[in-house]
């Protein structure tokens, strides 16, 4: 109950402070938090949180939070920091570049359980109608002292009034990579996004050739964004 009484406060600190212009707060319900189509709950649902300000520079910076789970280590909460600029490429067109630092506060080395490693990873990525493209680069990842990177593609393209046709494909390498999975693997997810009102159903198929007991899953998620529209 602790990780969910931290995001059930950030929250409501979001909630509290919408109404200032370029401020705005993002809360999701999923039934298991994937990262890169690896479980970060094992396959448990997750309650998520993010809080964010964005100037009309297009300088933007925020904060997300999501309970979690790793066999083997000591620690509850995700909490990430993020900065970066946006701008515009044209008229269909954009870009984004930022960084990102991956934290796990409260995780110690103590029960016999290993402490969660905070990481770094920067970001750049181009957006054009429905397709973007990025590339992530960590001179850490998971805390393994390797480098890893990591490109991915994503579609998300509308399929009528309320509904979106969403698609993704990632790749991931480097000896960080290798580190932390085992080999360079790719990951991938289909699925259907759905707008009811101020809030956002989505589902997916997930899947990825990492090696080890991780099999494809189906992941449901419903996320609303303040301030509601």
């Amino acid at each position: 109950m602790k990780q969910m009484k931290c995001l059930a406060a950030l929250g409501l600190i979001a909630a509290s402070g919408i109404a200032n212009a370029g401020i705005s707060s993002t809360i999701t319900a999923v039934n298991d938090y994937d990262f890169r189509g690896i479980t970060q709950t094992e396959e448990k649902p997750a309650l998520q949180a993010s809080f964010d300000y964005a100037h009309d520079s297009g300088f933007y910076v925020g904060a997300w939070a999501s309970n979690v789970h790793f066999p083997g280590y000591n620690g509850d909460v995700e909490l990430d920091g993020y900065a970066g600029f946006t701008g515009k490429l044209g008229e269909t067109s954009s870009w984004d570049a930022g960084f990102v630092y991956y934290s796990y506060p409260g995780s110690t080395d103590d029960d016999g359980k290993s402490k969660i490693p905070n990481f770094p990873e920067i970001y750049a990525s181009i957006t054009t109608g429905v397709f973007k493209t990025k590339f992530s680069y960590s001179n850490d990842f998971g805390g393994s002292d390797e480098s890893a990177y990591y490109i991915d593609f994503t579609v998300n393209a509308p399929i009528g009034k309320n509904f979106s046709l969403q698609a993704h494909g990632g790749y991931s390498l480097g000896d960080g990579a290798i580190a932390i999975a085992g080999k360079e693997y790719i990951d991938f997810y289909g699925g259907v996004g759905y707008a009811l009102g101020n809030f956002n159903l989505a589902v997916k198929y997930t899947d990825t050739n990492r090696p080890g007991n991780i099999d494809g899953r189906v992941i449901f998620s419903v996320a609303t964004t303040f301030p509601w529209k």
